[in-house]
């Protein structure tokens, strides 16, 4: 039996062809159209539409202001690393939501060709998720731990390495479909896993290498508290935190759902519900660097606040 696309543990079919469609939706997804998990995915999918997909728009929105705005700036005056990933996050996250939608409107009329589009947007949506995440991190490390070199990075062939990065992740992210297409009708574990853990690691030496920074003491300095008095440093070990902290409870998630599906000996009814239940373990991963963009350009209640106290205590 195969998990459902929405828990991330997704089967693509065979490429588009009459028969591979016919074929391919079998009643190995049973899931697909069980009632508590018809249910349960609908709920998911209203709210990725009113709630996350908006907000998405609003960002890749915000970005194009920037950019706009940015074409009459004096030179040097250029997009931050971060600030790009996540543009780039926001489109992931638009093919997302209309994997859910699709995936959802297939449960309703059983058009195949609705699944399989949906199976072929959620291929791509993980792994493009995943190291994005890691390239934000990396960013965050270099500056905080490698100053100099971010530095110069950011004056010369910093936007060329970022570009080709960026090209990078979405080749894997698209080729990701052929992966899957090799393994069907089997998920493709050890390529999965593996891709997840390594960034998973790579993330955690970011976070940890950042910290060893902010900590150790300063030159002359006897105590390890002058890295704490930086406090754009602080905020770039608080994003890898943050960062690290969802895509390793996205991926307990997702370890736990397979071991329990291919391991254990679970009622398929049951498994439906735990399947469609571990699809909310990935909301953080989701929100993680919306939010943490919205607080960098001070557009939530709480950063605005914060602001104008620190503007009145400073007067």
């Amino acid at each position: 039996m195969s998990i459902n696309s929405l828990s991330s543990l997704s089967f693509t079919p065979p490429l588009f062809s009459s028969n591979s469609i016919n074929t391919s939706i079998s009643s190995d997804l049973a899931c697909q159209h069980s009632t508590s998990s018809t249910v349960m995915h609908t709920i998911y999918t209203v709210s990725s539409v009113l709630l996350l997909l908006p907000l998405y728009i609003v960002i890749l929105y915000m970005g194009f202001q920037r950019w706009w705005h940015q074409r009459s700036t004096p030179a040097g005056m250029t997009m931050s690393h971060s600030d790009f990933f996540t543009y780039n996050m926001m489109i992931v996250e638009i093919f997302g939501v209309f994997d859910r939608v699709l995936n959802n409107v297939y449960k309703y009329n059983g058009n195949n060709t609705l699944f399989v589009l949906g199976q072929y947007f959620s291929s791509i949506t993980l792994p493009v998720q995943v190291m994005f995440h890691l390239l934000t991190c990396m960013e965050r490390y270099l500056a905080v731990v490698h100053p100099i070199t971010y530095r110069h990075l950011r004056e010369s062939h910093g936007i060329k390495i970022r570009n080709i990065s960026t090209v990078c992740v979405w080749v894997v992210g698209f080729g990701w479909i052929g992966v899957e297409h090799l393994y069907w009708p089997n998920f493709p574990a050890i390529p999965f896993f593996s891709n997840m853990g390594i960034c998973i690691l790579l993330i955690s030496f970011c976070c940890l290498s950042t910290l060893h920074t902010l900590i150790r003491p300063g030159p002359g300095e006897v105590g390890g508290n002058k890295g704490w008095v930086d406090k754009s440093k602080q905020r770039a070990f608080h994003m890898i935190v943050a960062i690290t902290g969802v895509l390793v409870l996205r991926f307990a998630g997702i370890l736990i759902l397979f071991l329990i599906q291919n391991v254990f000996l679970v009622d398929t009814k049951e498994l439906c519900v735990l399947v469609e239940s571990a699809v909310w373990l990935s909301v953080p991963c989701r929100l993680v660097l919306p939010l943490l963009f919205l607080h960098r350009a001070e557009k939530l209640s709480c950063c605005r606040k914060k602001t104008e106290l620190q503007k009145t205590l400073g007067e």
